[in-house]
């Protein structure tokens, strides 16, 4: 028996509860993992509240990162007492996810915890972490270099901007953190943020072309805040796009892109191929100041997940939620 977060469908309404569940229970998988540590991600909330559509079927665990330790396994990957993490791949969504005591997933999903990390450290990043990595090694792969100019981050107080600001000044990078909190602005600066402007410069409609002002960014809201981004990048500039907290709408015009040479780069965090996956956690585990993901992470037990989604929701999560399934 193990105990998750379920959503449930009953005629029409949706509705979360903590459950104990069997494992017989469990869907089909090649391997069973105990989870220790999950995290409470944007996706994970909107299931949990049914805001959005996020659930394929039902009943549904939310959860779009886990780590653990493999329980059973039918694949010769991975052996029983294997450390591993999980993110991306529809867990979640069309599979069920993190919020669990247990999981039952495909060994291709799965990746070896790297070498000397936490499992709630490794949560701590999550897929918020992964994604601000895979947003830099691609811009990076572009041609971005810390002297080619600012970069800005969007959203730089939720869990992918904070981290992000973090790498990017770790590197050497001159950052520009966007954010609707203001107040929160010194804790940016610590973060290595060289300034801190309001958001509600960037999510009104704004001109097709606008001052140029960065030469890269990494983006996690969309909409008028992804045009207007894309619209104030400098020549030969790079867009990263990873997320749609404001909308799943791209209001722009392609002058940036055939006026200035702006280039824009998906962000797909889901399916990446192990290989990469693998290098973006390596990375973060080299690269990502533990002290300061201390500072960007609060933890929440598993059995009170479902009250504190509507508080992500409403913007009064800042930075990291890491999920203890334990209790």
């Amino acid at each position: 028996m193990f105990n998750a977060v379920v959503v449930e469908n009953q005629e029409g309404a949706k509705q979360a509860h903590y459950r104990e569940l069997s494992d017989d229970q469990l869907p089909a998988g090649s391997v069973t993992v105990a989870v220790s540590h999950s995290t409470l991600n944007y996706k994970d909330a909107l299931c949990i509240t049914s805001r959005s559509p996020i659930a394929r079927h039902f009943p549904m665990i939310p959860g779009i990162d886990l780590v653990g330790v493999v329980e059973r396994s039918e694949d010769s990957r991975y052996r029983e007492g294997d450390a591993v993490l999980l993110n991306g791949w529809g867990v979640g969504e069309s599979h069920w996810g993190g919020l669990s005591q247990k999981a039952r997933v495909s060994a291709d999903w799965l990746i070896p915890l790297p070498q000397g990390m936490t499992p709630r450290n490794a949560m701590a990043i999550g897929t918020a972490g992964y994604t601000s990595m895979l947003s830099l090694i691609a811009l990076e792969r572009a041609g971005l270099r810390p002297d080619a100019g600012p970069v800005l981050v969007t959203g730089a107080n939720g869990g992918v901007g904070s981290i992000a600001v973090a790498l990017l000044a770790a590197r050497g990078y001159e950052v520009i953190a966007s954010t609707g909190r203001l107040d929160e602005a010194d804790h940016l600066v610590r973060l290595g943020a060289t300034e801190v402007i309001d958001r509600n410069t960037l999510s009104s409609p704004g001109k097709p072309l606008g001052k140029e002002r960065w030469t890269a960014a990494i983006d996690s809201i969309g909409s008028h805040t992804l045009a207007n981004v894309c619209a104030q990048t400098k020549a030969d500039g790079w867009v990263a796009a990873c997320g749609l907290a404001q909308g799943m709408e791209f209001p722009a015009t392609v002058a940036p892109f055939i006026l200035r040479g702006v280039s824009l780069l998906g962000i797909n965090s889901v399916t990446r191929p192990y290989a990469e996956r693998v290098e973006a956690w390596a990375r973060l585990n080299a690269e990502l100041d533990l002290s300061i993901l201390e500072q960007l992470t609060s933890e929440v037990p598993l059995s009170e997940v479902i009250p504190v989604a509507d508080d992500l929701l409403a913007g009064r999560i800042r930075g990291r939620l890491v999920v203890d399934t334990s209790i």
